[in-house]
């Protein structure tokens, strides 16, 4: 079936079409075979005449015909059938069939398939230097599309799934930053399913059906990778100590509140202060703390 898009274009779409079963054509190949060896047995016996001639080169000709017009279908197998040029139609029933032998038959395989997107150097939303790959799973869903729609569904399956990795990269960007936007590296689900997305409808133009696609590689370029490395670490020492000073502080405010509701001691305002900075000493620093004895007071 055919679907108008433009003057100069015309989209197909799939129709189921109706064959014989290759055990009737068979018995039929077999019946001719007989006939054309009787001939030819009683032509030999007495003389030949034209008619008999003709009788010969039909029957032989009719026995090519029904010999060319065999084909068989494996689970998960189709077989896109076209007449001088004109679809007819695509078979999808498995086994042994038969169909007209001036048919141009065509097979197409139905299975899933996985393509393997090698990695390539692109940039993120940042204008970083990033590589990434990925790995689609697809397969045809309309065959008549697929022969009739692209050159070549195959080539461009990896054409348009490197075009979607690159449109993908550069929509987000690779790590976290500031603003708490969806990242490559941090939001793999849906990451995964913006790449599934685009690629379907990418690839619908050739009867594909993306079923799963997953980034198997993803790293800054060579030349910014050492500098992206101590940006991240320093990112993570910062993170830490903010969450040691937020820890301290709190255990501070704790252990004075604690003081003076159970008053165990009564600390002025000096005191208070120089307990919360050798507390915070102590809960920040890296080292080991080696505490001093005052013998006296704070104010001698």
């Amino acid at each position: 079936m055919k679907t108008s898009l433009s003057n100069s274009q015309t989209a197909y779409r799939e129709q189921p079409i109706q064959v014989i079963p290759g055990s009737v054509a068979l018995i039929v190949f077999f019946a001719l075979l007989g006939l054309l060896i009787s001939s030819l047995y009683y032509s030999s016996a007495r003389y030949v005449s034209p008619e008999d001639t003709g009788a010969c080169i039909a029957l032989f000709l009719a026995l090519l015909f029904v010999a060319f017009g065999f084909f068989s279908l494996q689970p998960n197998e189709a077989m896109v059938l076209t007449l001088f040029g004109a679809y007819c139609g695509t078979v999808r029933k498995t086994g042994f069939s038969w169909t007209n032998a001036f048919k141009r038959k065509t097979k197409i395989s139905l299975r899933a398939r996985s393509f393997n997107a090698e990695k390539i150097k692109v940039n993120d939303k940042r204008g970083n230097p990033i590589e990434i790959g990925a790995v689609i799973v697809w397969r045809v869903s309309d065959t008549a599309q697929a022969s009739f729609d692209v050159e070549d569904y195959n080539a461009y399956v990896r054409l348009q799934s490197e075009s979607a990795l690159r449109h993908l990269a550069g929509s987000y960007v690779y790590d976290e930053c500031e603003r708490n936007e969806l990242t490559l590296r941090g939001g793999s689900s849906e990451v995964t399913a913006a790449l599934v997305a685009e690629l379907q409808v990418s690839l619908a133009k050739a009867g594909v059906m993306v079923e799963e696609a997953r980034l198997t590689h993803l790293a800054y370029a060579p030349e910014i990778a050492q500098a992206m490395l101590r940006r991240q670490q320093a990112e993570a020492v910062i993170a830490a100590r903010q969450k040691i000073v937020m820890g301290a502080v709190s255990m501070v405010e704790m252990a004075l509140r604690e003081l003076t509701e159970k008053q165990v001691v009564t600390l002025d305002d000096e005191r208070k202060a120089a307990m919360v900075s050798n507390l915070l000493v102590v809960l920040c620093g890296e080292t080991e703390v080696h505490p001093i004895v005052n013998a006296g007071t704070l104010y001698t």
